[in-house]
This record gives C-alpha cells, structure tokens and sequence, in this order.
C-alpha cells in the first residue's frame, strides 16, 4: 500500500468533523480487525493442552501447530497493500473478515491434526491483513486535527482483544468443569473456545459495510465526488473539498515508492537504518512476550497451579497488558521514546530475572514452592507491564518515524518480517525449551532484554518532535 503521509493545509490540519462521534464509529469498527488480530493471537492459549491431549502430540509437533499461524501472518502483512490499493480498504476488511470467521469454524471442528494447522494458517493471513489495513484506513479516513488520537485505536483495540479472549476462555473451562477437554456443545471446551471467534469476525465483516471507503483510494479510481462526500463527512463541510482533493492528489503524484534495491548498502547487506529497524523488532520478541500471550495458561498449569486458575491469571496478564498500553500512549509524546525503552528494558530484565529464579526451584508434589509460586506470579505481570508501557507500544512508534521518506515503506516491510520471523522462532522453541529446563529458557529471554539496553543507547536516535522530514 502506498503511504498515507499527506502534504495538508492549514485550513484542513484545523479542520473538525460536524459529527465527531460518526468518525468515532468508523475508526472503531476498522479497529474491529486490531482486536481480532489480538483475539485470534491469544486465544489458542487456552487450546494447548487439550490439542496436546486430544491429538497425544509431542512439544516440538504442538509448537509448529501454534506457531504455525505466524506464517499465515507474514502472507497476509506482505499482500495486504497491494491487493488495498486495487480493490480498496473496505474490501481488504472484507476478505479478513470472511477468513476470521471461517478460521474459527474450521479450528473448533478440525478432523485432524494437519487440518487444525491449514485453518490456523488462514487466520494467521487474517491477521496479517488486519495488522496492515486498519492503521492504513484509519490514517487516510482520520481528520488530521484528531490522527493521532484516532490512530491509538488500533493498539488498543488489540491490547482489549487479547483480554477478552483470555477471559471467555476462562468462562468456557469454568463451564466445563476445568478440564480443557470437557464437553461443551457436543465439542470439546478447547473447540468452543477456537470457535467462539465466529461472533467477533461476523461483526467485523458487517461493521465493515457500514463504513465508507477511504477517500484517497476513491480519489486513486477516479470517483472524485464520492471522495468529496466523505471528506466533507468526516474533515467538516467547511473545508475546501476542491483544494482537499488537490493536495491528496498532489501527494499522490509525489511519493516515491521505495523498493528493497533502496534499503541496500555499501557493506553489512542493509543501510545502518535498516538494521536498527530490524533489531528494534526482534528484541521485541526475543524477550519472549509471546510466550505470555501463547502459552501462560500451559506455563502455569506446568508449575502446579490448576488449570482454571491458570487460566485466571492469563486474562489478568492481559488487564495488565492494556494499563501498560494506556501509560505508553501518555508519556510515549511526553518524555520520548527513547527513554520509555530503556525504563521497559530495565524492568523487563529485572522482572525477567525474577521469573528465572522461581522457576530453578524444585516442585514439591509438582507444585513450586510457595515463596518462587508468588515470585513467579507478580514478576510475570510486572514484566507483561513493563513490555506494555515501552516496547509494546514504542517500537511501532519508531518504525513509523524513522525512516528517511524514501525508504520508509521498503523498510517497514523488512523490519515487520523480522518481527514475524523472530515471533515465530519463540513461539516454536518454547515448548521444546522448557522441557528442557523452563528457569534457563527465561535466562535467555533475560540476556536479551539486557542486550537490548546498550543497543538502544548505541544505535537508536530519538524521534520525538523531530518531522518525518529530517528523518535521515
């Protein structure tokens, strides 16, 4: 997709929509594919363990199921723009929408195992489409008075998407008694919780009928008056929609579409800029926040905690996940990015630390002991928050700034496909890692969030209140 920056008057950057609520609605029904996106990622959490029993599969066959996904999602990420900009936003919403809804299906009444895995792929393209088309359409609908704020939906919309799914999957196993393979509707309780995704992805495709296309893809096919009429919707219909259309037509005209041959440089493979965008997006993962959103609820029933309160303190996890979101959209404009990163790297290794030491304790009637279970317990939650409040939110924030103007899509793509590789490598080793000892797999995901402070005091410039322009 081509890139939403805007050269914009004075009189539209003032402008305010006559009914502010109306664009509300709209950028909270595009929003509806970020909290599927964040749906879909968590809730094969409270799946693992009854997919391990039902199929009587290994750690490293049941990592590849879960991980599975993550290929989906760089497939959906990689051909969302392009199909965007030929068929239009809403359409793109559309497809993602039909592929959640029939994900969800397939994953509650799979025949096999391989089956199981195909329908995981499908919403893992789902929410890869997803993470590319919301931003996008809500950035291009947005009036530019209220962007930014507008622009939080989508992380907040997928920080509440993973608190809901953990707690319909605690209110699904506490209807099946706390066994993960209890029948619930004739299915197994892990199925319904796979299957419940039909409601929200429904929603999302018929929200998606209900809102406009975006103008600047209208104006890109030449239906110039249907653009006016929107603008004129959510910009105020005291703009000058003739010298609206200009500037978009202007920007348009004038953005150079980069391509990977402009991310190369002389030595290392990659211009300095890029690698830093790359190795911003892998500490992201390599800390190992996903295995909080994948695997909390087997991680805790594994140290003798019982499957529904295990289940109980994933969704409070997520609770946490959305403070530390919150707290990042405050200060992340207030004090910089830079500084939000070092405190999140900081607390992330100590609380990461912490949860190395309970966990090398040994299990006393396959429980820990009490004094590490607490430990374990407050330092899991301290580290989702801490993630929350700076990497979660600031890495976003930075691959968004910067990149000099040229290279800013070309280099996006890289560092979103390192993300999803790096994710996909956590996500696949965790099982087999912690059988092979869980307190020296978190040493690992302590060395790198120690790693990450020199990297970021080295290598990373501040962004903020610095223009894209001088970005360089």
């Amino acid at each position: 997709m081509t890139s939403t920056a805007q050269p914009t008057a004075s009189g539209a950057r003032e402008a305010h929509p006559d009914h502010l609520g109306h664009v509300i609605f709209i950028t909270a029904a595009a929003a509806m594919g970020g909290f599927l996106f964040g749906y879909d990622s968590s809730v094969i959490n409270g799946a693992v363990e009854g997919i391990r029993g039902k199929y009587d599969v290994g750690s490293a066959t049941l990592a590849q199921v879960i991980a599975i996904a993550l290929i989906g999602c760089a497939i959906g990420a990689a051909t969302a723009g392009r199909i965007a900009d030929r068929i239009g936003r809403i359409r793109v919403m559309q497809i993602a929408a039909a592929l959640f809804t029939i994900s969800a299906v397939g994953s509650a009444l799979p025949f096999a195992l391989w089956d199981l895995a195909f329908w995981r792929v499908l919403g893992g393209i789902a929410i890869g489409m997803a993470s590319v088309i919301g931003p996008a359409y809500i950035a291009e609908v947005a009036p530019p008075a209220y962007r930014g704020r507008l622009g939080a939906f989508q992380q907040a919309a997928i920080v509440i998407g993973i608190a809901v799914s953990q707690l319909v999957n605690w209110g699904i196993l506490n209807l099946a008694d706390g066994d993960q393979r209890g029948e619930l509707l004739g299915i197994e309780a892990w199925q319904v919780m796979l299957g419940v995704m039909v409601v929200p992805a429904v929603l999302y495709g018929l929200l998606s009928f209900a809102i406009p296309e975006s103008p600047r893809f209208l104006i890109s096919v030449g239906k110039v008056d249907r653009a006016k009429e929107i603008l004129a919707d959510v910009e105020g219909k005291t703009i000058d929609l003739d010298a609206r259309v200009n500037e978009i037509e202007l920007a348009m005209r004038s953005e150079h579409k980069s391509t990977f041959k402009d991310l190369l440089g002389r030595r290392f493979g990659f211009l300095p800029i890029v690698w830093v965008g790359i190795g911003l997006s892998v500490f992201q993962q390599l800390v190992g926040i996903n295995v909080a959103f994948y695997y909390s609820a087997t991680l805790w029933q594994s140290v003798g905690i019982n499957p529904s309160d295990s289940f109980f303190y994933s969704f409070t996890t997520s609770i946490i996940n959305i403070i530390g979101t919150v707290i990042a959209m405050i200060f992340v404009d207030r004090i910089g990015r830079r500084p939000l990163a070092l405190i999140g790297s900081t607390g992330m290794a100590l609380a990461l630390a912490f949860e190395a030491w309970a966990f090398s304790a040994d299990l006393i009637d396959g429980r820990l002991p009490h004094t590490q279970g607490i430990v374990a317990l407050i330092a899991a939650h301290v580290f989702v928050l801490f993630f929350a409040l700076s990497w979660g939110v600031v890495v976003w924030v930075f691959l968004g700034e910067m990149f000099p103007n040229r290279l800013r899509a070309a280099a996006l793509g890289v560092a979103a496909s390192a993300q999803w590789i790096a994710n996909w490598a956590i996500t696949a080793s965790f099982p087999s890692l912690s059988e092979w000892n869980l307190s020296g797999t978190y040493v690992i995901y302590t060395f790198f969030a120690v790693l990450s402070i020199p990297f970021v005091l080295k290598f990373v410039k501040e962004t903020k209140g610095k223009a894209l322009e001088e970005m360089g």
